[in-house]
């Protein structure tokens, strides 16, 4: 399968420009996307663009990866309806070391590869140019009309936030730039991205052909949202980052595990290097025996492999089956307090639990049961559970040697319903 198959199969191809897919097919190609370094981590939306990048490179074509040091420090207003906060240089700096080595883990930089992924920071060219050249090298080949057209700034001057400051009105030319140095320097012929980029990407385009009489290629990808129209990569705790140190592997997992099944099918094709009929094998399961929830599994499965590696994902897999009734006596405090942060808790005093309290007393004072006649009747009926354990005898008394870590008690009334007690 070619690149270009591929990626429509994968509903993957919004909008490309003419020929691109002959041209794929019949050359091999250097193909670049830019990453804004607005944070040192990426996060699941720059899933896409990676995975993107990945495909190329395994197709037999060379990818680069740019990093935008210079852009950076100006912001793009493409899909934003207010300014960016501009970062500092040093922040920008320290946001590149950290998505330098992100991409690493999905690309193939080997110097001896023939078709090695490349990293390059704009601010290679960008910082050194003078204004007074860039806009006599540059910015005589655009129209204010044919800037005013781009949606990203149309759309921006219709905001209520102030409309678009003339920095990041430039940030088109800068981007355009991009492309025609990277031409020049690795005869790159094609730009990505999201489809929210079209007017950058052709912009680029055009002052190539100006500058060089010479015709290049687009393509952008659908922006990836669920089926409410929420954009991909958010959370009800904030953004899912990719970096474990901001989001962690069991987080990561969780995150693809609660895919919807009207949304799941499309992302198994996005984010996954799993074939047609794997897919599409999966989409009749989740079609037949939605509640086995399997196409979810192997998207959560697949992604945190490949950005968190095997054993972090198998560290995350046993950590969701804590929430299933799994064991948990096992595990550190830290792994207790992400798996049920979002259930609720209580806090109990250290000294109470050395000399034991009994488990009737602490099923009322977490709100298991309102009362002692209650909490005895659901305990004599199985209904609860310390540590994921069945209590059977009222009269237990429940001691600091059931503290996890010495800091955390799982109690749970029924299949789900569970509340986390804090040692302190």
């Amino acid at each position: 399968m070619s690149f270009a198959e591929e990626i429509k199969w994968r509903d993957l191809w919004h909008t490309g420009s003419d020929g691109l897919e002959e041209y794929t097919d019949t050359n091999k190609i250097t193909a670049y996307i830019g990453f804004d370094p607005t944070a040192d981590s990426l996060h699941a939306g720059n899933f896409l663009p990676i995975m993107l990048l990945v495909r190329l490179q395994r197709a037999g074509h060379t990818p680069i990866a740019i990093v935008g040091g210079g852009t950076g420090l100006i912001g793009d207003p493409s899909g934003r309806t207010s300014e960016r906060q501009l970062l500092t240089k040093e922040a920008t700096d320290a946001n590149l070391q950290g998505i330098k080595s992100q991409l690493d883990r999905f690309l193939d930089f080997s110097p001896g590869t023939s078709n090695a992924a490349k990293i390059v920071n704009n601010a290679d060219w960008l910082v050194p140019v003078g204004m007074v050249d860039f806009m006599r090298d540059v910015g005589k080949h655009f129209s204010i009309n044919y800037m005013l057209a781009k949606d990203s700034v149309d759309r921006r001057l219709g905001a209520d936030e102030g409309g678009i400051s003339y920095t990041e009105f430039s940030y088109m030319l800068l981007q355009a730039y991009d492309y025609l140095q990277l031409h020049r320097r690795f005869n790159c012929t094609l730009q990505m991205g999201a489809s929210d980029q079209w007017g950058n990407i052709t912009a680029g385009m055009d002052l190539i052909r100006k500058v060089t009489g010479k015709h290049v290629h687009g393509l952008v990808s659908p922006l990836v949202t669920n089926s409410a129209g929420v954009k991909f990569g958010k959370s009800v705790s904030g953004a899912v980052w990719l970096d474990r140190n901001r989001t962690s592997p069991y987080k990561f997992y969780q995150f693809f595990l609660n895919s919807p099944d009207s949304d799941v099918v499309k992302y198994l094709k996005y984010f996954t290097l799993l074939s047609r009929d794997e897919i599409s094998a999966l989409e009749a399961r989740v079609a037949g025996a939605p509640e086995a929830r399997e196409a979810q599994k192997k998207l959560a499965g697949e992604c945190t492999r490949m950005v968190h590696g095997e054993s972090a994902l198998a560290a995350a897999i046993e950590a969701s089956k804590a929430l299933f009734g799994g064991d948990v006596t096992a595990m550190s405090a830290a792994d207790i307090a992400e798996i049920f942060a979002e259930v609720p808790s209580t806090t109990v005093a250290r000294d109470r639990l050395q000399t034991g309290v009994g488990a009737l007393d602490l099923m009322i004072e977490t709100g298991i049961a309102p009362s002692k006649g209650e909490a005895r009747r659901l305990i004599e009926n199985g209904g609860f559970y310390l540590n994921n354990r069945r209590v059977g005898d009222p009269k237990l008394q429940v001691g600091l040697s059931e503290a996890i870590d010495g800091k955390f008690l799982v109690l749970r009334k029924g299949a789900k319903a569970y509340t986390l007690v804090q040692v302190a």
